[in-house]
């Protein structure tokens, strides 16, 4: 890296292309967030096991986001280095041989395959899929998806030119190239981690052929040749490089500087996720984590739950609302007013639990029917304790992927924490009482962004390799273990576990009957 190099190309922009919404950074060669733009986008639920987005709303909010953060930081196009991609995992969009999108933006959270995961599991063929793939079997998976698809829309798989994810639909817009970082593929249940290529049985079962799905590339890929109304419209050259990059979970680890043993990342948007690096794929005999691949030299083992950040906007929205008001009319964050009254109850809420599971669960259980439980509710709790449990609940998913995670990987000396919950205090702390290990935050909290712009720097033959993370990552002071507090949450975990375990036939049956009778409102 030449000194006329710094100076000339100072500037990577870093595109994060997420489930609520798509966040741009621009990030200098220090590692600084310079400037940042985020455009968000709804999620629409036609039925209780629907979760869809419009991909073209996504992809306007990538061009859109691109286009608003080189503005705002009014740098010229000669001064950007590349722009580098994070994307979440899991989506499906089928496309015509023109693009054209015959099917929504189906995400993560759609549970329309549930049905299929239980076959496969019950056969015993989803484990040998999962130990090849590292993709546990659950409705997530896009094996799951194009299998629901193979049955219940065959005319519409006729139809299909490629079955892509979000990420690749941005870039065959972009650039009319259909391309599938390893990272992304080694989320679709359909990518052989050793072989580095798709899986014959996985797609044999799916119904697609390899020519149906895009091509693979490493994440460092390189792709040039903007047309001129797009650089216009993005504010950069037509020769500006795009690299592919990976997913947002592996790019968290590598933003966090999350790499030697021992050390654990663990993100909470609006899902969240357990993570540690290592440097070949390893799965889990239990089928319970994942195993993602970042480079062909490291891979992130991990779990992630569906229900994060997202519970306590339901909290804000569903049970806090006249609280959520009062905090508005006061000009205060209304997370920032129920995160007060959660404090003013001690650990534990009084004895009440709160299972989080409000759109099914991934770790440890891989329950797409799991459901939301409030467990020990009596006359004596108030709003502010039905708060602290809904908070310490996500809290308690983390803690149990974390301890299978622990299993195999031996227990955390560290964590390092990101996301949106990062931001508080007082969630860290309690975090930190609940895993009974010391938590430390970064000084950005945009770590998948952090690690799309590294990976960029990567790509562009700037840093010899990814240990230039550690020169980027500085981290604030470490939140101590409050042992009385932590004693207080060993006690409720195995309640916790137990509550869970109890009602697992019951939550097939509710759900059963939800999608029989009842439909949810699009949000």
């Amino acid at each position: 890296m030449t000194v006329d190099a710094v100076r000339d190309k100072p500037y990577i922009v870093a595109a994060d292309i997420g489930t609520t919404s798509t966040k741009t950074l621009v990030i200098d060669r220090d590692g600084r967030v310079l400037a940042s733009h985020s455009i968000e986008y709804p999620l629409f639920t036609p039925a209780a096991d629907r979760a869809e987005q419009d991909p073209e709303q996504i992809y306007g909010a990538v061009v859109q986001g691109i286009g608003a953060v080189v503005r705002k930081l009014t740098i010229t196009p000669e001064q950007v280095l590349c722009v580098s991609f994070s994307s979440a995992m899991h989506s499906l969009i089928a496309v015509d041989e023109q693009t054209k999108p015959l099917t929504a933006c189906i995400t993560w959270a759609d549970n329309r395959s549930a049905q299929y995961a239980e076959e496969l599991k019950r056969t015993g063929l989803g484990q040998q899929i999962y130990s090849r793939t590292g993709t546990p079997i659950h409705p997530m998976s896009p094996l799951l998806k194009l299998m629901w698809f193979r049955d219940n829309e065959p005319g519409l798989v006729k139809e299909t030119y490629k079955f892509i994810g979000i990420k690749e639909y941005v870039f065959a817009k972009l650039f009319g190239r259909y391309l599938i970082d390893h990272s992304l593929a080694s989320a679709t249940g359909l990518f052989n981690l050793e072989k580095l290529d798709w899986d014959a049985e996985a797609l044999g079962q799916a119904g697609v052929t390899p020519e149906q799905l895009s091509e693979l590339v490493p994440t460092t890929h390189r792709v040039e040749g903007l047309s001129a109304e797009l650089a216009s419209a993005m504010g950069l050259s037509e020769n500006t490089p795009f690299i592919i990059g990976a997913s947002d979970g592996v790019l968290a680890n590598l933003g966090v500087g999350a790499f030697e043993p021992g050390v654990v990342a663990v993100t909470i948007g609006t899902s969240g996720a357990v993570r540690s690096v290592v440097t070949k794929p390893q799965t889990d005999p239990e089928g319970k984590l994942f195993c993602y691949a970042l480079t062909e030299d490291f891979w992130v083992v991990g779990g992630p739950i569906n229900n994060g950040g997202i519970v306590f906007r339901w909290v804000r929205d569903q049970i806090a609302t006249a609280e959520a008001e009062e905090a508005r009319r006061q000009g205060i964050d209304p997370y920032d007013y129920l995160t007060e009254l959660a404090s003013q109850v001690a650990a534990g809420s009084d004895g009440l639990l709160f299972l989080p599971l409000l759109s099914g669960e991934r770790a440890p259980y891989w329950n797409a029917n799991a459901r939301g439980v409030y467990f020990g509710l009596s006359l004596s709790h108030q709003k502010k304790n039905l708060i602290r449990a809904a908070l310490e609940g996500v809290m308690f998913s983390i803690q149990a992927v974390s301890a299978s995670l622990e299993r195999i990987m031996g227990p955390a000396t560290v964590i390092r924490a990101s996301g949106g919950f990062a931001r508080s205090e007082f969630w860290r702390q309690m975090m930190t009482n609940m895993l009974g290990t010391s938590v430390t935050v970064p000084d950005s909290i945009e770590s998948s962004g952090i690690g799309a712009a590294l990976l960029g720097l990567l790509a562009m033959g700037e840093i010899e390799d990814l240990s230039h993370a550690h020169q980027w990552i500085q981290v604030g002071k470490a939140h101590e273990v409050n042992e009385n507090d932590y004693r207080v949450y060993q006690q409720l975990t195995s309640i916790y576990s137990s509550v869970y375990h109890q009602l697992k036939d019951q939550f097939d049956a509710i759900t059963a009957f939800q999608q029989q009778h009842l439909r949810s409102p699009q949000t």
